[in-house]
């Protein structure tokens, strides 16, 4: 008799699907029990054992497939069971994350109104109405911002630590997630920052106008920089004259009575907003008419070794506001040249700068030869006298040219001094050879004297009177002619002496001569 034992075999199912999903969308989970004899159960259950679906095998494929549409509650942790003959396996575990798409993000900002000062700080937020693992895209201006030291992201934030000028402007956010290889994007509205500059310290300044008999002042104030609305005031003497709401730019104009040569106070500009208040510098409102000495000065500009420009200036002892006109021979430069547009354009004959005072001469020929003056009168009144100055001759001499090349050939030292310096050369350089030809002199007579001493002391060795003649000439020869034979020898050096001397001086004379 044989006794027939069959044992249960252990079976190891295995679970394979998705990790994440997108909310509403169908997913597969596939549960796989190799080795196993049909028919086989199957069981898909999650978390702490609720039962999802089921299956069976009766083919003997050895695995089945779960259907399951996604909701928000089928986040969790799954595993499959499989039982067949007795015998049952658990698998291991997935945990499925349910994704939920960007669905109408919404940018704000804080603060609430996106209007800040330079320097503030300022965070935007993109916030959607549903969503999840969310990743953000950000723009400023239509182009992606990227992480730097100005802009920081912190999840669904973009943080500007400190807002300058330049990062005003347009704002929008992109939400967006990724199962695999699908992605789901959703984008906000613009939002768009401002940036309020801080205002810079004002700045007060004042002209002059006639209306009949009355003068006044215009007094203009402003900020070079900064962004309105801002109240702008003035005060003379501490006492407020006139305000304005400047709503489109910092500036304000102000009128007040003025009477020429007299001070009418001491004027300051105020300027308030929400956050600064800034006062300008004090500015005395006094005119003082033209008046006192009016003179031109003349000055050659050169270029490259040439004369190339000629600069008139009119130098005004007084007057607060002048208004000053050119005369060329008695007769007035209108205050702008006019070139014919019509033709090749050529250089003007003279240019205006520095409100007329100076008057330059882009070229210096016959038709600019002449005598120049200026006459300045008050601005404001067009029936104040004029104040006119002397006539100067502006002419292009020899002169002017040697000094102009002069100057160029040896920068930093002027013609006069080169001279000085080239005069004390020749003069320290002829002493030098007048004492040269003094020594020269000297040694050749101390030298004869000596000769003369020796002769006289022995006579069988004296001069012959030959060589005394060949010293003096015909002249001396002759004079010595008609002496006693007992003095000739004393007579012959004598001559001798005198010969010598005259010699020395005749060639200094002639070596000076060379020099």
């Amino acid at each position: 008799m044989f006794v027939k034992i069959v044992g249960s075999v252990p079976i190891h199912p295995v679970l394979t699907g998705p990790d994440m999903a997108y909310l509403n969308t169908k997913v597969t989970f596939k549960c796989i029990a190799p080795n196993s004899r049909p028919p086989v159960i199957y069981e898909l259950r999650r978390d702490s054992g609720v039962l999802i679906a089921t299956g069976a095998d009766h083919q003997g494929v050895q695995s089945t497939q779960f259907l399951l549409k996604v909701t928000e509650s089928s986040e969790g942790t799954y595993y499959c069971s499989a039982t067949t003959e007795g015998s049952t396996g658990v698998s291991n575990s997935l945990k499925l994350t349910v994704v939920t798409p960007p669905l109408n993000p919404r940018l704000t900002s804080e603060p609430f109104l996106p209007v800040v000062y330079e320097g503030s700080r300022i965070v935007l937020i993109c916030n959607v109405t549903k969503g999840s693992h969310l990743s953000y895209f950000w723009f400023f201006n239509k182009k992606n911002v990227t992480m730097s030291p100005l802009f920081k992201f912190t999840g669904n934030k973009l943080v500007v630590e400190k807002v300058t000028p330049e990062q005003a402007g347009l704002y929008s956010c992109i939400a967006w997630s990724k199962v695999g290889d699908i992605e789901r994007h959703s984008t906000s509205n613009d939002v768009q920052v401002m940036v309020k500059v801080y205002l810079s310290k004002p700045k007060l300044s004042f002209s002059m106008s006639k209306e009949g008999d009355s003068y006044y002042g215009n007094v203009t104030c402003w900020s070079s920089r900064g962004n309105p609305p801002a109240n702008i005031s003035l005060t003379v003497d501490d006492k407020e004259v006139g305000s304005f709401t400047a709503t489109e730019v910092l500036a304000a104009w102000f009128q007040v009575a003025m009477v020429p040569g007299l001070d009418m106070g001491v004027a300051q500009c105020q300027v308030k907003t929400e956050m600064q208040e800034l006062i300008s510098d004090p500015v005395t409102l006094e005119v003082v008419p033209v008046g006192g000495d009016v003179k031109v000065e003349v000055e050659y500009l050169r270029a490259n070794s040439k004369l190339s420009a000629t600069k008139l200036s009119c130098q005004i002892s007084k007057g607060t506001f002048p208004y000053i006109s050119w005369l060329f021979n008695n007769s007035i430069l209108p205050s702008q040249t006019k070139v014919d547009s019509h033709i090749q354009p050529a250089l003007p004959r003279y240019l205006l700068a520095d409100r007329g005072r100076t008057l330059f001469l882009p070229t210096l020929g016959p038709e600019e030869f002449g005598y120049y003056c200026c006459r300045v009168r008050d601005r404001y009144d067009e029936s104040a006298p004029w104040v006119e100055s002397a006539a100067v001759l502006v002419q292009v001499t020899d002169r002017i040219l040697d000094s102009v090349h002069g100057a160029t050939s040896h920068p930093g030292a002027s013609p006069k001094t080169t001279t000085e310096i080239i005069a004390m050369v020749f003069c320290c350089f002829l002493l030098l050879m007048l004492a040269v030809g003094a020594v020269c002199v000297y040694k050749m007579f101390d030298q004869k004297q000596a000769v003369a001493r020796a002769t006289m002391t022995n006579s069988s060795d004296a001069l012959p009177v030959q060589t005394a003649l060949f010293y003096l000439g015909d002249n001396q020869a002759n004079t010595c002619d008609g002496q006693d034979q007992v003095y000739r020898s004393t007579i012959t050096c004598t001559t001798l002496q005198h010969s010598q001397m005259k010699y020395g001086i005749l060639t200094l004379y002639k070596f000076l001569t060379l020099l």
